[in-house]
């Protein structure tokens, strides 16, 4: 690991202070990405600025149409909220899959949806409940957020301070998962009630999360794991690795897709 400067913030606006300080520096959230990569080599910054003394980035509240939750909220603290639970339970059972209690404890939402991992979780709550991220300079939604394999719309300097969801009670998000790492090989939320359907999928996508736009067509005429008998994925846009075929991967999306809106619609 190469040496490097250390710089704890104790808010948003000394935070990107720091950043201004070096030309290689990077947020250190978690650490769960950034750490192993640094001792891999395969990052090399000259500064981490540290979020993690930021209270005001740990906080989860209500508003009236959505809930806000704070980009240094751990795995584990949105999968406990009983306010995310009762409202998005999609989230809370999403936030609860992921890695182990170590990483759920230590693993923050915003560091996840910056890295953009094509098999990380967030990017497909997020897709799948058309949230908004918010930064400490603006706000951008999650269609226009997620450009591609570990590329975001985050500009140099800009930090995250947390996602807007909406109140989706009906939500739900189910995954295979890689035994391993946890990390999903296919995950599917879905969110919504006929008429107005979102679908997103993670691990299986060669660009990373994205939506099933033909799923949410014939769910919004009928919101019924029937309705998905007919589709099929497009192989071309599937990954194919050691992990899966990209077969395998568009057959195992359209199953967890039924099962998730059966959990849904209460369909046996």
């Amino acid at each position: 690991m190469n040496p490097f400067c250390y710089r704890r913030a104790e808010s948003v606006e000394a935070a990107a202070a720091f950043l201004g300080e070096a030309d290689e520096a990077s947020l250190l959230a978690g650490g769960q990405t950034l750490l192993p990569t640094m001792k891999q080599g395969l990052a090399a910054p000259d500064m981490l600025v540290d979020l993690a003394g930021i209270s005001a980035l740990k906080k989860i509240r209500i508003e009236p149409d959505a809930i806000i939750v704070g980009a240094m909220c751990t795995h584990a603290q949105v999968a406990g909220a009983e306010a995310v639970r009762r409202h998005v339970p999609g989230l809370a059972a999403l936030a609860g899959e992921i890695g182990d209690a170590q990483v759920r404890n230590r693993g923050t939402l915003g560091g996840s949806i910056a890295n953009n991992d094509p098999a990380a979780d967030y990017p497909a709550a997020c897709a799948g409940l058309g949230a908004t991220v918010l930064t400490d300079r603006r706000e951008i939604g999650a269609d226009a957020f997620f450009l591609g394999l570990f590329e975001t719309a985050l500009e140099e300097g800009e930090i995250i301070t947390g996602v807007r969801f909406p109140l989706q009670r009906r939500s739900a998000y189910l995954k295979f998962r890689n035994p391993a790492s946890r990390f999903a090989i296919v995950g599917v939320f879905v969110a919504g009630v006929p008429g107005s359907v979102r679908v997103a999928i993670t691990g299986a996508g060669r660009d990373g999360v994205f939506r099933w736009s033909a799923a949410e067509e014939a769910l919004n005429e009928r919101f019924h794991p029937e309705a998905l008998e007919r589709l099929a994925l497009p192989l071309d846009d599937m990954l194919d690795d050691i992990h899966a075929s990209g077969e395998y991967r568009a057959h195992l999306a359209k199953v967890l897709a039924g099962d998730a809106v059966a959990e849904i619609s209460g369909v046996a």
